[in-house]
């Protein structure tokens, strides 16, 4: 079960109810705060940095002020997480070597290095002006409607008191019903402030999120070629899996049977305790072949498609899984063989690793891209770094120009995104 997002909220009926409206003034507010810091930062970095960059004292400023944007898209995609729990992956490509001259050499030749320095002085420069505004414009009205009795009772003493400079009231009766219509107004206008915030951070992740430059002719084919080998190792995987299906497990079945039969025949002592040892051993091995047989490419992916063979995976895991697919059409074999070992990974770390005592497996087909999401109730602390099975799955999905996305902080919920398109672009002729 997915968390939901401030769209989804402010479409509901229950919104002025839950902590929403809060997220939505924590957001604006906050963001007031940084970007009026940060544009006192680069103002004094420009101005310290080229005053002593004849004298090379400055250059080190200069290249604070180059960086800058690093440190604010990190803060930014954290506190995108106040209007959208999707986490917001880093783009940002680890040093080859380890020390600040390197970690320098490879921050400044990324591109998304620069498209972060450039948020950094629109953020900066132009939205938290607009949401100071915003923010400033709403809370000034509604706050000066209400406090209207608490104005006429310290500072006029009960006398007729100004309301924000468009009338007067008289007595307290009027008063309590300035401020009744106060407390109205900022109920009703909670829901324009959400929506600014939808806007804010829909451009927020759009801004933040890491652009690919064109692609070369070398590049496309590199990719094609990814493709062609994904899908020649899936169809020797399928291969695999109808000879065990057709051949080996039929010939233990076979085995078992005229086993079980002999036994019948000659059940005296020694020939039929061998018998019955020779038939449990044949049963241990068809279950074995049976497994391997799943394990390498089950038989209902094959048949009934991707939502058919995560129910049986999620009805055989250890955890209870509740499953929600919107899967109105098959999809390329590719696809559904890289998201169906994902998911096998996913719910098998959550039965050894998470703690959980339930897991969701959510998603759907909007005719572009196919979003699954894995998420348990478990103890969190999971990572996809090298040398773990969901380092693989990172590298199935980037063949078919698809990604993992892993939220888990320690205390969980671990919750697990993959996006995939529909139709990888190297399959596009």
């Amino acid at each position: 079960m997915s968390s939901p997002t401030l769209r989804a909220a402010l479409a509901g009926r229950r919104y002025l109810l839950g902590l929403w409206p809060w997220r939505v003034v924590l957001y604006l507010f906050s963001s007031v705060l940084a970007g009026s810091v940060l544009l006192v930062l680069i103002l004094l970095l420009v101005v310290a940095g080229g005053a002593l960059g004849l004298v090379l004292i400055g250059l080190p400023l200069l290249l604070m002020l180059v960086l800058v944007g690093i440190p604010v898209a990190a803060v930014e995609r954290r506190r995108l997480r106040l209007a959208d729990p999707v986490p917001l992956a880093d783009p940002h490509r680890p040093p080859v070597r380890a020390g600040l001259l390197s970690w320098l050499g490879t921050r400044l030749r990324e591109p998304v290095t620069w498209w972060e320095l450039g948020y950094a002085l629109v953020f900066s420069v132009v939205l938290w002006p607009l949401e100071a505004l915003v923010l400033g414009g709403v809370l000034t009205a509604c706050g000066g409607l209400a406090a209207t009795p608490l104005v006429m009772a310290i500072v006029t003493g009960g006398r007729e008191v100004k309301v924000l400079k468009l009338g007067l009231a008289d007595s307290y009766p009027q008063a309590f019903a300035v401020a009744l219509l106060g407390l109205v107004l900022l109920a009703l206008l909670a829901y324009p402030l959400g929506w600014v915030v939808v806007a804010r951070a829909a451009l927020t992740r759009v801004l933040l999120t890491p652009r690919s430059g064109g692609a070369d002719a070398r590049l496309q084919e590199l990719g094609r070629s990814r493709i062609r080998l994904v899908d020649a190792f899936e169809a020797e995987r399928r291969r695999i899996e109808r000879d065990l299906h057709d051949g080996a497990q039929q010939r233990l079945v076979a085995l078992s049977m005229t086993l079980g039969l002999a036994r019948l025949e000659n059940p005296a002592e020694p020939l039929g305790a061998l018998l019955a040892k020779a038939h449990e051993e044949a049963g241990e091995a068809l279950v074995e072949v049976r497994e391997l047989i799943r394990g390498i490419h089950p038989r209902v992916l094959t048949d009934r498609g991707l939502g058919a063979a995560v129910e049986d995976v999620a009805d055989r895991s250890a955890v209870p899984v509740e499953v929600d697919l919107d899967l109105p059409e098959r999809l390329p074999q590719a696809v559904e063989s890289a998201v169906y070992l994902a998911v096998c990974e996913a719910l098998a770390n959550v039965a050894k690793h998470s703690g959980a005592s339930r897991a969701w497996v959510t998603g759907g087909d909007d005719g572009k891209r196919l979003t699954v999401e894995v998420r348990d109730d478990g103890a969190g602390g999971a990572s996809a770094e090298a040398g773990s099975g969901l380092q693989g799955v990172v590298d199935r999905l980037s063949v078919l120009d698809g990604r993992l996305l892993l939220s888990s902080p320690a205390g969980g919920p671990t919750v697990l995104r993959l996006d995939v398109p529909r139709t990888p672009a190297h399959l596009v002729e």
